[in-house]
């Protein structure tokens, strides 16, 4: 958006609504890792078996990925929003009544769906409302809802947990909260779910893509509305329109451009190497990580919950100041704190130390990871691409980070079984290496220009 003076509080309102998607993405994503004990226990699950329970939903999300891109910008970004919140939906209420471990693998997929379009079309959507002054702070307060729904994920696992040994119901509810309670852990997630779908009936489509439909009249219309004046109106749309001008190819045509390609290739590295740096080990696995530090089963739910706090505290600190410092200069700080922290932490493990020191620095690595890479990927993904290919070079990158979340899903119990807690967070640590490296030689600082200016930039470097 260009940068005339916006209606900041109507841009905030859509925001917020389009970042509840987030909260069902982080929901969804740390809601696993109390459940993981008992489901095993329950199935019988092997390591592999196990890391499958866990990485299904990832599946699905590399599914969702695939093709949010395409359903974005055929449907629109308000439409595919309402798929997301209807898969979440299904996939919550499956969970809570599956009959067999098959079912639930089925239900999990749908959610991972659900995952998969959502992580792509929210945070397009906010980029395609906000101006450019205040974008990055808005794409942020997606991250924020996902670290808000990982950290309620954390807390009903926690409060079913610590109750599901003195409370009594009777019939099913005893089931799903007593003696199977992932049941309800899963099942929770369903509230939120039907509240998404319904307040996204309040929100407009984005005017950009209206755009890039045709649809111009509706367009102005909500830019009348995202605007401060009508001057403001026109100018914007203008703008937008300007930068649409003459790109009617389809949006895979469009992709054999060779400064589209580099940027998409770019992306799509950031994304898949920010997952092997450990972060969705600690919050998928987070119970299981400090059981294996000597904790106690609710000790070791209770210091997942203090990860999800930190985390959700620091994003917090990370919207505020995005705009601020910059996306490249967080990323320095943030990932050579990583660096740090998980040199220590695979020290402590070698040493066979499980004291509160070991909390700490899991702790001071959550802070690290929040406010540097899981703060800025998302806005990254959402501003580096042209209008008329955004949803598909998005899905794209989104494929990328997926598959490295499904990777990490799938294998984490395998690494710390194999190559001992200790060499595992050893090699977390190697893969911070490579990501920042990629980012200071070839990706731009993109704070404070809009997105027709990104698109110049990358366009110049053909």
């Amino acid at each position: 958006m260009a940068q005339g003076k916006s209606n900041t509080s109507y841009v905030v309102f859509l925001s917020i609504v389009a970042a509840l998607g987030g909260i069902l993405f982080g929901y969804d994503t740390g809601v696993i890792s109390g459940t993981t004990a008992t489901v095993s226990d329950q199935f019988a699950l092997n390591d592999i078996s196990k890391g499958w329970y866990v990485g299904c939903a990832l599946i699905g999300s590399i599914i969702g990925v695939a093709c949010a891109g395409m359903l974005s910008d055929y449907l629109g970004r308000k439409l595919t929003m309402l798929i997301s919140a209807t898969l979440f939906s299904v996939s919550a209420i499956g969970c809570c009544v599956c009959v067999g471990f098959q079912d639930l693998v089925i239900y999990r997929i749908i959610g991972g769906v659900g995952i998969g379009i959502v992580s792509i079309v929210s945070p397009i959507y906010i980029s395609e409302i906000s101006p450019a002054r205040i974008r990055g702070t808005m794409v942020s307060l997606y991250q924020l809802a996902i670290t808000m729904g990982l950290l309620l994920s954390y807390l009903v696992n926690y409060i079913i947990l610590k109750n599901s040994a003195t409370v009594s119901f009777t019939g099913y509810f005893q089931t799903i909260f007593v003696s199977e309670y992932w049941r309800g852990m899963l099942g929770s997630e369903t509230l939120i779910a039907l509240f998404f779908f319904i307040i996204i009936f309040f929100i407009p489509e984005s005017p950009k893509w209206l755009i890039v439909k045709g649809r111009d009249n509706r367009a102005m219309q909500v830019f009348q509305r995202l605007m401060a004046s009508a001057d403001d109106s026109r100018s914007e749309f203008i703008a937008t329109k300007a930068s649409i001008a003459g790109e009617v190819r389809s949006e895979w045509s469009a992709l054999k451009d060779p400064a589209i390609v580099k940027a998409v290739i770019i992306g799509a590295a950031i994304a898949i190497l920010g997952q092997f740096m450990g972060v969705n080990a600690v919050l998928y696995y987070g119970p299981d990580i400090f059981a294996d530090a000597g904790l106690a089963a609710k000790d070791s739910m209770f210091s997942t919950v203090l990860v999800g706090l930190v985390n959700m505290l620091t994003t917090v600190l990370a919207v505020f100041i995005i705009d601020k410092v910059g996306r490249k200069k967080l990323i320095y700080w943030g990932v050579s704190g990583m660096i740090v922290c998980l040199v220590v932490i695979g020290s402590m493990f070698a040493s066979g130390y499980s004291g509160i020191a070991l909390l700490v620095f899991f702790l001071l690595y959550i802070f690290c990871q929040a406010i540097s890479i899981s703060a800025v990927v998302f806005v990254l993904l959402s501003e580096m691409y042209p209008n008329n290919v955004r949803g598909i070079a998005m899905s794209i990158a989104g494929f990328s980070l997926w598959v490295g979340t499904y990777l990490i899903g799938q294998f984490t119990p395998w690494c710390m079984s194999t190559l001992t807690p200790a060499g595992t967070f050893f090699l977390f640590a190697l893969m911070c290496v490579p990501y920042m490296l990629i980012m200071w030689r070839l990706v731009p600082e993109t704070t404070g220009l809009t997105l027709e200016e990104i698109e110049k930039y990358w366009k110049s470097k053909k």
